[in-house]
């Protein structure tokens, strides 16, 4: 359990929430009231700016509002004066029965094609779904489903090619018992980072207590993997040959699990748990609180750690991910709604 503590947000009063709510989101702020809306995902090209987000994750051992409801992929034009997102159709005879999204990428050809990789665990088993996103009409064609013996337990991913892509396999034993019990509270280091291409299927990193978000640099050079049982960033540089070669550890006193990189500046906007326990042993009463970390600098000597926003769960659950584009701020969480800010 100690694991999964991070700084509990004691003594947040109402009103200072608001407070602080307000100093973050001066202009404008809106509480979008959708489940699951757990990971997002920026598509920026020359002549568009896209929102990719998903609904309708079913994770073992944690808590579903919407248990009968399949997953969907979303859009919203974020620049929007009241921004909503849509559904988008998936054409190609993807099942979309069994669809249970987690992870999201993204692959831009040379002809600016979009191509997304989307982590899928059908039955509650692992794979990897390929989509070809058209833009004026606004679907997605399903190309292909993804799976390896290798790719067991897929929590995110990051795409690096057409069919290329480097994913985090978050937990070793695929029984959830032998999970929560055996690897997390004897502190078992067993999980991984793969890489896959159609013609090769490698480890390229390894000894996580749990791997979960990825993503990489705007240069492309540097790897970054959430360790949420460690509470720790692992940086790595990306070789010629696809492999990782550590870098650094970033410690931090809460539990991140997902990484955004502004495309920008190289900033990292991290979606944290200040108490993490509670997302096993959900209760209304007592929610899971939220916290928002901004990370500058992290391939220096001292990277510069800020707390953008925090919560006790009273305005928002279980924050999972943040994403800054053009002086918005969205933060999404595992299983409740989204906070939507106008800087």
């Amino acid at each position: 359990v100690a694991r999964l503590s991070g700084k509990e947000p004691v003594g947040i009063t109402t009103e200072l929430l608001q407070k602080r709510l307000w100093t973050l989101c001066p202009n404008k702020r809106e509480i979008l009231n959708l489940s699951n809306f757990d990971r997002i995902l920026i598509v920026v090209g020359p002549k568009f700016l896209l929102h990719f987000y998903f609904k309708g994750l079913k994770y073992p051992g944690l808590k579903t509002f919407e248990p009968h409801k399949g997953g969907q992929i979303l859009l919203m034009n974020v620049l929007a004066e009241t921004p909503h997102p849509v559904e988008l159709k998936i054409e190609g005879g993807f099942d979309l029965d069994s669809f249970n999204p987690h992870g999201i990428s993204f692959y831009m050809d040379k002809n600016e094609s979009i191509y997304l990789f989307v982590v899928n665990h059908p039955e509650g088993k692992s794979a990897v779904e390929i989509f070809k996103f058209f833009q004026d009409e606004k679907y997605l064609l399903y190309i292909r489903t993804v799976t390896n013996e290798l790719l067991t337990s897929v929590n995110d991913i990051l795409a690096v090619g057409p069919e290329h892509f480097y994913a985090t396999n978050d937990r070793y034993f695929r029984s959830e018992t032998v999970s929560v019990y055996v690897e997390m509270f004897w502190g078992l280091s067993w999980t991984n980072v793969v890489y896959y291409s159609p013609k090769k299927v490698k480890e390229v990193a390894s000894r996580f207590y749990s791997a979960n978000g990825i993503n990489m640099s705007p240069d492309g050079k540097f790897i970054y993997v959430a360790d949420i049982l460690d509470h720790s960033i692992h940086v790595f540089q990306r070789m010629s040959n696809m492999n990782l070669s550590p870098v650094k550890v970033l410690k931090l006193e809460t539990v991140l699990d997902n990484i955004s990189v502004d495309r920008r500046n190289g900033d990292l906007w991290l979606g944290c748990h200040p108490n993490a326990a509670k997302l096993l042993s959900y209760d209304p009463k007592n929610p899971p609180g939220s916290e928002v970390l901004l990370v500058k600098d992290i391939l220096s000597d001292k990277p510069k750690i800020t707390q953008v926003y925090v919560d006790d769960g009273s305005l928002i659950q279980a924050s999972s991910v943040a994403v800054m584009y053009g002086g918005h701020l969205i933060i999404g969480t595992v299983f409740q709604k989204a906070l939507f800010c106008h800087l």
